[in-house]
């Protein structure tokens, strides 16, 4: 007889697998089904006891495998018929994943829901590569946002993220970032630095620190691509001390 019905929200973290917390392990060892998503990286799978069913509803290259309505009711399908779901999400659940909308569709049909916080690579991903958010004397706030709005125009927070000295975090902006560059160049921010991070927290990252008037051309020659964080603003420039140490070695 299935257990009762159950939804915990996990974030998984920027893809590290140390990363997630010992809560999210927890819950992990718990759980009679997982869906995961493709910035979840596989190994926590390791965690779930045998028998477990583990399902992908992630995004590859462009292709959604559920549409975000498929995701909700199986959901609460997979909780009523066999209790405990856990839906493994990159990053943070409540960050830009979504995790509210499958709250609120598991409570609307009886599902219990409880959150596991998760580190987001907003903040993560740019602390690892030695970039601080703030930094005293650079800046007063930082800015997290989306590129673009469900509609798929370009995010209007950009525009008016540029006209203040926070440091800007665009997630999901790749396929944006020649307009996303141009909207900062547009309040005379070229000089300004900036950076991509593909690939944060992982084995195979990647990084290019430059300015906004070069960050394009620096991602064509390194070949950037999705999943990756842009970040702009002054405190920018204090990650490329160590970018530099790591060209060194690799140079020795």
């Amino acid at each position: 007889m299935a257990r009762k019905a159950k939804l915990t929200l996990v974030g998984a973290g920027p893809g590290d697998p140390d990363l997630i917390t010992l809560k999210g392990i927890k819950a992990l060892e718990d759980a009679d089904v997982v869906l995961y998503d493709a910035l979840a990286n596989e190994s926590l799978l390791d965690y779930c006891k045998e028998g477990v069913i583990k399902t992908f509803v992630g995004k590859r290259a462009g292709f959604h495998v559920y549409q975000q309505d498929k995701i909700n009711e199986t959901i609460v399908s997979e909780a009523l018929a066999h209790g405990h779901v856990v839906r493994l999400k990159g990053g943070d659940p409540y960050v830009f994943g979504r995790g509210h909308e499958e709250l609120e569709h598991a409570e609307a049909n009886g599902v219990e829901v409880e959150i596991v916080p998760g580190v987001t690579s907003a903040i993560s991903v740019p602390a690892l590569n030695q970039i601080p958010l703030t930094r005293r004397g650079l800046n007063e706030s930082f800015w997290v946002m989306t590129a673009v709005k469900s509609d798929g125009s370009l995010a209007a927070d950009i525009e008016l993220a540029t006209q203040s000295t926070a440091t800007v975090v665009i997630l999901m902006g790749m396929k944006r970032l020649e307009e996303i560059m141009a909207v900062f160049v547009k309040h005379g921010k070229q000089d300004t630095p900036a950076a991509v991070i593909q690939n944060g927290s992982r084995e195979d990252q990647q990084i290019v620190i430059g300015t906004v008037e070069n960050l394009v051309q620096l991602v064509l020659e390194k070949d950037l691509q999705s999943p990756a964080i842009i970040v702009v603003g002054q405190t920018v420039q204090l990650g490329q001390a160590k970018l530099n140490k790591e060209i060194n070695k690799l140079n020795l």
